[in-house]
């Protein structure tokens, strides 16, 4: 007689892009339903229209719901949670959790809440503050499991919200690319930084063009490439101006993989004010290249943990992030030599690898 497959819905909230959040949820979902098919039956309810999702086959099984309005949303998450009758739900963030969490009362079903980011600098808006409190007090004692994308993210949300609920890390998966056509270069030609992710507050780029600023007060010729998207991108284009940087600073778009431009690059920048890992920072390992982070939490000092692999920086200490940029400006061949440990060292984060982590999780919950 055939054991009886564990059911699991990844709710996904309403966002302006497909990210970090909605991709590590597609990847590892993908992963669960492909490795792990006699185990678990998998389903995803997006609330928002991506164009990576609608229209394209998973090996998920895909639950469409877009809310007209906040109350629409609950009734629909309501109504998705009832109808499937899941083992379990496995929802990000905290306010989220908490949301969906009292949405769903009466219904007897097991929460996990989903960490990414850093909980201790989400708490900005008055909605927030009553949200992190109801999570607190009623929601969290209640929780079946708390997933975390980093050990030190993990232990932070303990010591600041107790409980007696286990906390577990389950890695965010790394991505592999198909190399592009090798860029050749001749010796001598411009060092080139680059950085990824979404043109928000937390990730710093105020930060990293002054840092760039300064660093070309010191050294001549060398390029910033600025890979991504988002609603600060008009501030950015305005301070890259202001800066006197038009002639250095590029801003690109890959939004489906940022592989050329990691690919044409020497070292890897990370201005992040906040973290909950950083696939970024992964992704421009995976082709060898040495990273500079300020030691923000969380993340980075999880994963640059020696100087092969890069340097970390005061979160506050932009004279010596411009100092490891020089460094590296300056010894840029010599470091090559560590490119195939840092991309080796990356690699226990592929999808196949920790796509296990995720399924023991998620079993050892419902036991």
């Amino acid at each position: 007689m055939s054991k009886r497959k564990i059911t699991i819905l990844y709710v996904v909230p309403p966002t302006r892009s497909f990210a970090g959040i909605e991709r590590v949820t597609d990847s590892i979902c993908s992963a669960l339903a492909t490795e792990y098919a006699e185990d678990v039956a998998v389903s995803v309810l997006y609330t928002s229209p991506f164009e990576q999702i609608v229209g394209h086959v998973r090996p998920y099984n895909v639950v469409l719901s877009f809310a007209s309005g906040r109350f629409d949303l609950l009734r629909r998450v309501r109504r998705v949670v009832a109808e499937g009758r899941f083992d379990l739900v496995v929802v990000p963030q905290v306010e989220a959790t908490a949301v969906f969490w009292l949405c769903c009362l009466g219904l007897r079903r097991r929460f996990i809440l989903y960490l990414h980011g850093n909980p201790r600098l989400e708490r900005r808006s008055p909605m927030a503050k009553v949200l992190f409190e109801v999570m607190r007090f009623l929601v969290l004692p209640r929780l079946t499991r708390i997933f975390g994308t980093s050990p030190r993210q993990l232990e932070a949300f303990k010591a600041d919200y107790p409980s007696e609920v286990e906390h577990v890390w389950v890695p965010n998966p790394v991505r592999s690319f198909d190399r592009p056509t090798p860029d050749h270069r001749d010796r001598g030609s411009a060092v080139r930084f680059v950085t990824v992710g979404r043109f928000a507050y937390q990730k710093g780029y105020d930060i990293l063009l002054h840092a760039f600023a300064a660093f070309c007060r010191e050294r001549d010729g060398a390029q910033l490439s600025l890979v991504g998207y988002g609603e600060d991108e008009p501030a950015i284009r305005t301070l890259i101006d202001q800066l006197g940087l038009s002639g250095r600073v590029t801003i690109e778009h890959y939004p489906d993989s940022p592989a050329t431009p990691l690919s044409r690059s020497d070292v890897y920048l990370s201005g992040a004010r906040w973290e909950g890992w950083s696939l970024a920072i992964c992704e421009g390992l995976r082709f060898g290249l040495p990273v500079v982070a300020f030691d923000c939490e969380f993340g980075p000092s999880d994963i640059i943990v020696d100087e092969r692999i890069g340097r970390l920086v005061a979160l506050d200490d932009v004279a010596g992030f411009v100092a490891a940029m020089i460094y590296y400006h300056d010894n840029v061949a010599a470091e090559r030599r560590h490119a195939e440990y840092r991309a080796r060292y990356i690699d226990q984060f592929s999808l196949d690898k920790v796509v296990h982590a995720h399924a023991q999780a998620l079993l050892a919950a419902v036991d």
